[in-house]
């Protein structure tokens, strides 16, 4: 009887929930437009924090009708700006939310209301672009699709508070490589930002700082440039200078320590410059033996003894351990001469501790140090980490809902996959597990950038010597990586390729019989044509894997 009561209660629920997002969407068609604006608010009030009724008003087609009452000219400006705060709102649930909105084309939509005479409309749109760019998902060359679109935000940047945080927010995640800084600087992005280093809000502040660190990532006409900026009667640098000091929030000292060392890669400030030897050799070296010393002190209080460790996870303060474990990140890194004692005083274990923790921060650090940690270490420390995290953990971590640890935790498995005994070894006790969870990244909903780390992976796997067989033998697999040979995206085409390239090697045992079963797969036919690619490295590595036939 039990069980035949459940099912009607369930439905009944489901039927709630969705009639009540029916409604909402229904009052979008209502005649009077007083009716309209009231439902617009209520829907903006019921989707907040609510991912669930976000994707049943996505389903349900809400988006087309927002956009549609944004750009009519008949709509109330209240009304346009409340339906942008609530596309705002819907693109701020998961990223298939995203991929929702910008399939009904709501960039252009957007952008088209920024042309609005109304200043709290513009900040609503720009709120709304900055979620939207700021998403994984969303292609940054959008923004320059349209060559009128980055002068018209530039002469919005003076509008007010918002429209200089978000602009600079979106000009920072969407500027990726040489072509975008270009655009950007051609446009008087760093006379139009250089101002706002000197703004009485921290955040404008602190996403100008961010600007100037990608506008000057490896590009020597920008540092050049920025030398000799003057803001308020002080150069550029000695701002970058002020803001490194430690009364300065950790992420501003980060940011502009950046924008400094930028500038000296570039040539446009001196390695043995007075601001550069006196703030980074004194206040960081300062701050990094502090720190440093905190966590020794933390991990070896914590080496040999399980309750002072768990004392140690349970009872300190998150932005205690956040710093530490943010140190030891760096501390870890394969040339650091801290790497042996630290990892003699128990680090695995406080590390994966971490990683079990309800703070992302924490999960992050910890996968992170322990990825750094597997980097070119010996098969010993491989050992360790697998099993003090267990497998089991690993694939909770592979399947976490923040892409940081996700990355990481990819990033852990392609350093403790290197080297082909250690590969061979791995793979030989913990091989099926592994390539389940390589099959599921693949099939699922993730980003280019965890496909791709998932790719590299497989590379590695195939470059083992009996670990490649556990490829070989899998046609899902092998399957997968034939799509991804053929996917839009030069990244995951390469690093498909890298997969076929170890598997194919005519050197290696067993290689006929690999080339044949490929051969059936048509790999060679894809081989052939991705050796016409425009793009170089494509065709080159296509053209290699080739030669491997014929030789």
């Amino acid at each position: 009887m039990a069980c035949l009561l459940e099912t009607p209660i369930r439905m009944s629920v489901l039927s709630e929930v969705t009639a009540s997002s029916r409604h909402y969407v229904d009052r979008l068609f209502d005649p009077d437009p007083q009716k309209v604006l009231q439902g617009v608010i209520d829907m903006k009030n019921a989707v907040i924090g609510n991912n669930k009724q976000k994707a049943n008003l996505i389903v349900l087609g809400a988006v087309p009708r927002l956009l549609y009452l944004l750009q009519q000219e008949a709509s109330s400006t209240e009304l346009k700006t409340e339906c942008a705060v609530v596309l705002g709102s819907l693109a701020m649930g998961t990223e298939n939310n995203v991929k929702s909105l910008l399939d009904c084309h709501i960039i252009p939509a957007l952008l088209q209301g920024l042309l609005s005479p109304d200043l709290k409309f513009i900040e609503a749109c720009l709120r709304c672009l900055r979620t939207i760019f700021t998403s994984p998902v969303t292609p940054e060359e959008l923004l320059y699709t349209d060559a009128t679109v980055i002068p018209h935000l530039m002469a919005l940047l003076s509008r007010s508070r918002y429209t200089q945080e978000y602009i600079c927010q979106i000009f920072s995640h969407c500027c990726k490589g040489p072509d975008h800084q270009t655009i950007l600087f051609n446009h008087g992005a760093v006379q139009n930002i250089a101002h706002l280093l000197t703004s009485p809000s921290y955040k404008v502040r602190m996403q100008a700082l961010k600007c100037f660190s990608v506008l000057a990532f490896e590009n020597p006409q920008v540092s050049m440039t920025l030398v000799n900026v003057l803001v308020d009667g002080e150069l550029l640098p000695q701002i970058f200078v002020k803001m490194l000091q430690r009364d300065k929030p950790i992420e501003m000292q980060l940011t502009s320590a950046k924008c400094l060392t930028y500038m000296c890669r570039a040539g446009a400030i001196r390695t043995d410059d007075s601001c550069i030897v006196l703030k980074l050799d004194h206040d960081l070296k300062h701050a990094h033996e502090l720190r440093q010393a905190a966590f020794k002190l933390y991990a070896s209080l914590g080496a040999n003894d399980e309750d002072i460790r768990k004392k140690v996870l349970q009872n300190a303060p998150d932005e205690i351990l956040v710093v530490a474990s943010s140190m030891l990140c760096n501390l870890l890194l394969e040339f650091s001469p801290s790497k042996e004692p630290i990892l003699e005083s128990g680090a695995v274990e406080l590390l994966c501790g971490l990683t079990q923790s309800e703070n992302p921060a924490l999960r992050v650090n910890g996968i992170w140090a322990l990825m750094n940690m597997a980097f070119q270490a010996e098969q010993k420390i491989k050992a360790d980490i697998l099993r003090s995290l267990s497998t089991e953990q690993l694939f909770r971590l592979l399947s976490d809902s923040d892409m940081n640890v996700l990355m990481k935790t990819l990033g852990l498995l392609r350093n403790l996959l290197s080297t082909r005994p250690h590969i061979d070894k791995i793979m030989s006790t913990h091989g099926k597990q592994i390539m389940q969870a390589v099959t599921l990244i693949l099939e699922g909903e993730h980003s280019m950038e965890v496909k791709e780390q998932t790719l590299c992976i497989l590379a590695n796997i195939a470059d083992g010597t009996t670990a490649k067989e556990l490829i070989m033998t899998n046609d899902d697999i092998l399957q997968k990586i034939k799509y991804y040979m053929g996917h839009s995206h030069v990244k995951l085409q390469l690093a498909a390729m890298f997969c076929i390239s170890n598997l194919i090697w005519n050197e290696e045992e067993g290689s006929q019989e690999r080339q044949d079963k490929l051969r059936d797969m048509g790999i060679v036919d894809i081989l052939h044509k991705l050796s016409q690619s425009t793009d170089s490295n494509l065709c080159d590595k296509a053209k290699t894997a080739l030669q491997q036939y014929l030789a």
